[in-house]
């Protein structure tokens, strides 16, 4: 049993693994970072880059049906080439892979351990019973897998997860999705677009990242006219059959159906990975689901020398997110016991499909509807929507009464990625919904859409003032 003693022990190479042992390592102190798996992040391998790679392939494709309304015609007819498009997924894809083992090449080798890292007390960690890590801090930064229900068992060979996906040499003919959130709604619909028969099931009628219920609502509609999806979905069964999987469920009206698909895509959402590395022994109190108790803005678990950060601590699982975390906790780890709280930036999800979806700030299930007004905006006539023939969508900008300030937003809509920046930099900065009317909106863009929410908001804050103001008196 070879013996190492240091600093800092990183568990996770990553995208938050990476940036703690950085921080650390700036910082002055003597890190290693260990990793059990393919070095590459979960983003570059099997999330965020080639999920956009197959739905940028998608909206070209889709691109074509908008040509008749445009008065474009298209002699013959356009055909997907399923391995030509699964192909360029995986060029690219290990493209952005080369780029993360570049900056992992990089740490010198004698701070990089092979193995999987277990607990073994409050200081120490055992890796694959080949090294023994004596440390004074730990970051644990192990990352988050597919989590897959039971019932979905029954599909054997044919059920696949997002990581599985990337790796198909072709495209299937047929597909079932279940859960759609934001795995489910960006792969789902861009096999779709892609000439994949896709029908999607959920539970509980939650779709994509939505608390608000009238945006929820408004983007199960919109994607249930373009392929079948079934957001409180009664299955009865899922089960290998010889030409495919069979999957048994009662529709929305009381009726018995049956179809049979070549694979079951399971996107029912991602499990912290914490089981199995010796919790136990770490000397650090865990919460119902087996996650370590901490700090969100120390990223410190209770008073201890261990720090949690990224998709393990189950928080935020994105990746700016865990590089914001895997810095603070590098620098914790670092400076411990002068643990300080980091920059934790406004929240901000996108997810790209079309119309894209977009959460900033407070969710609305997490406000108290009796102290905010609701501004919104429909973008079926904005101007710019409709010259794009992208005119679909909703927006909801959520306000402080007392305040004026703008808490959040909640949204599907064209170019949602680039309102919710907007939008994240005014929570961010507290600003209030008069200082964003404020801010200059050029003619015509879609952005316009949003200072039509903020209008909308404005005369209800104005509004519930008025009222305040006759009650006084």
């Amino acid at each position: 049993m070879h013996t190492i003693d240091t600093d800092v022990a990183v568990i996770g190479a990553g995208t938050a693994g990476l940036a703690a042992y950085r921080a650390a390592i700036a910082a002055g102190r003597r890190a290693v970072i260990i990793e059990g798996g393919p070095y590459g992040t979960t983003c570059a391998r099997v999330g965020c880059m080639p999920s956009k790679l197959l739905i940028a392939a998608a909206d070209a494709a889709h691109g074509l049906d908008n040509w008749a309304e445009f008065g474009l015609r298209l002699e013959g007819r356009m055909h997907v080439d399923g391995r030509a498009v699964m192909a360029r997924v995986k060029r690219e894809r290990d493209r952005f892979v080369g780029f993360v083992l570049e900056g992992v090449e990089s740490i010198p080798e004698a701070h990089r351990i092979r193995g999987r890292a277990r607990f073994t007390d409050p200081h120490a960690l055992v890796v694959d019973d080949h090294t023994e890590v004596e440390f004074s801090r730990a970051v644990i930064a192990t990352g988050s897998s597919p989590s897959v229900p039971p019932v979905l068992r029954g599909a054997g060979d044919r059920l696949v997860v997002n990581d599985d996906l990337f790796d198909w040499d072709d495209l299937p003919a047929a597909v079932a999705v279940f859960g759609p959130g934001v795995i489910g709604l960006e792969l789902g619909q861009a096999l779709h677009r892609l000439g994949v028969e896709v029908h999607m099931f959920g539970v509980g009628g939650a779709v994509g990242p939505f608390s608000d219920p009238v945006v929820r609502d408004y983007a199960a509609a919109q994607f249930g006219r373009e392929f079948f999806l079934d957001a409180d979905a009664k299955v009865s069964s899922v089960q290998r059959v010889i030409d495919g999987v069979e999957v048994m469920f009662t529709d929305r009206d009381d009726r018995s159906r049956r179809i049979v698909v070549d694979h079951v895509l399971a996107a029912t959402g991602r499990a912290p990975n914490v089981r199995g590395i010796g919790l136990e022994f770490a000397g650090v109190e865990l919460d119902g689901r087996g996650v370590p108790r901490f700090d969100r803005r120390t990223l410190q678990c209770g008073r201890s020398s261990i720090f949690i950060a990224g998709d393990a601590n189950n928080d935020l699982p994105l990746l700016h997110e865990a590089a914001d975390e895997g810095r603070i906790a590098g620098d914790n780890a670092a400076r411990f016991p002068d643990v300080r709280p980091g920059l934790r930036r406004a929240p901000l999800a996108a997810v790209f499909t079309d119309p894209q979806l977009a959460t900033v700030g407070e969710r609305l299930s997490a406000l108290d509807p009796d102290t905010i007004v609701t501004g919104a905006v429909s973008f079926e006539n904005q101007g710019r929507a409709r010259v794009m023939l992208r005119n679909r969508g909703l927006l909801h900008v959520y306000a402080d009464i007392a305040t004026g300030r703008v808490l959040g937003a909640e949204m599907i809509g064209p170019d949602a990625e680039h309102l919710a920046h907007l939008l994240a930099w005014g929570v961010q900065s507290e600003m209030t919904v008069a200082r964003m009317l404020e801010m200059p909106f050029y003619h015509p863009v879609v952005e316009e859409g949003l200072r039509t929410a903020l209008r909308d908001a404005d005369a209800k804050l104005r509004a519930r003032l008025q009222q305040r103001e006759r009650r006084a008196a």
